[in-house]
């Protein structure tokens, strides 16, 4: 099993772990309070997936010395990933994440990235149209660099649809609206870390997180899987809806990272299970265990088990 996994946005990701951390003040940090590592989403998803076994295809945009840094970094994780790039003349962005274990907060400051030119996303079309054929799920996350259109999950989508590959997403809701007047994914995760919107509505109450799952079905997606307030996932397909609780307290300044962790267990799951339930309760099972690290690591498969015991789901429709 092979699965290509697209960022189009990547990232140097910065973790400082600074307790008790307050603004207008200097904080120094010893070795042990900071680390580096590639980033971006869907590089997220791939570390994960190399964990667990699976080889991973990584495309997207990427340049410059920043962008350097992160192809050295991300092949040194596992000979199970292998990158395909289009390079840029843009400079690949950083982002910071401030991790505060005394007050359990979480803050992210992400880069907007460079600006990609139209020739270099027609060039990314056609390699990623030669190299799709060669993996048998798509994963497809994260944000987009400049002057790349919202359209293009959609358009990678059809691509890999014609394929015939199971295709995954994780994004905001702008790329959501336009990609999906194309063609839509088998799995989506809407990405709620800044605004909780869906098709331009916010999402307060349950039942607006479960009438916006409703809808997103109605494109032919066979299963939304939607965060509801940070350690909570209501899920829904075209049998039901679902809640998934967690039975432990969450520490949530570990919570970096946990989408992806998410993501990957579900992509690793549906390659063992067709049941969509099944593939959710193990991409939440796999979410809840990766908050028991502070650092941005995949936790172990047996993790996943033992955090089985840990949350319950319960049928609502």
């Amino acid at each position: 099993m092979a699965v290509l996994s697209v960022c189009m946005n990547p990232a140097l990701d910065r973790e400082f772990y600074i307790n008790d951390f307050k603004i207008d003040k200097l904080h120094r940090l010893s070795f042990e309070m900071s680390k580096m590592s590639p980033g971006g989403k869907a590089i997220n998803v791939a570390i994960d997936l190399s964990s667990y076994g699976v080889k991973t295809i990584v495309t997207g945009f990427i340049g410059g010395y920043i962008g350097n840094i992160v192809l050295t970094e991300l092949r040194k994780v596992s000979d199970l990933i292998t990158t395909n790039f289009v390079h840029i003349d843009g400079e690949t962005r950083e982002n910071i994440a401030i991790i505060d274990e005394t007050t359990h907060t979480f803050t992210e400051i992400n880069s907007a990235g460079p600006r990609v030119p139209i020739e270099d996303i027609d060039h990314f079309l056609r390699r990623f149209s030669l190299i799709v054929s060669s993996a048998d799920a798509v994963v497809i996350s994260g944000s987009l660099p400049q002057g790349v259109p919202n359209q293009i999950y959609g358009d990678l989508t059809k691509i890999a649809l014609k394929h015939g590959k199971k295709v995954f997403w994780e994004t905001k809701d702008e790329i959501i609206q336009e990609s999906l007047k194309i063609s839509a994914p088998c799995i989506l995760r809407p990405d709620f870390r800044k605004d909780k919107v869906l098709f331009g509505k916010e999402l307060v109450t349950q039942e607006d997180y479960i009438d916006a799952g409703k809808e997103l079905i109605k494109y032919g997606i066979k299963m939304v899987v939607l965060s509801y307030k940070i350690d909570y996932d209501i899920v829904v397909t075209q049998d039901g809806v679902w809640f998934l609780k967690p039975l432990v307290d969450v520490e949530h300044s570990h919570l970096l990272g946990t989408g992806d962790t998410y993501m990957a267990a579900m992509v690793y799951k549906c390659f063992k299970s067709d049941n969509l339930v099944d593939i959710a309760k193990y991409g939440y099972a796999a979410a809840l265990a990766k908050t028991w690290y502070r650092a941005k690591v995949p936790p172990k498969l047996e993790d996943i088990e033992e955090a089985f015991e840990k949350f319950k789901i319960e049928r609502v429709e």
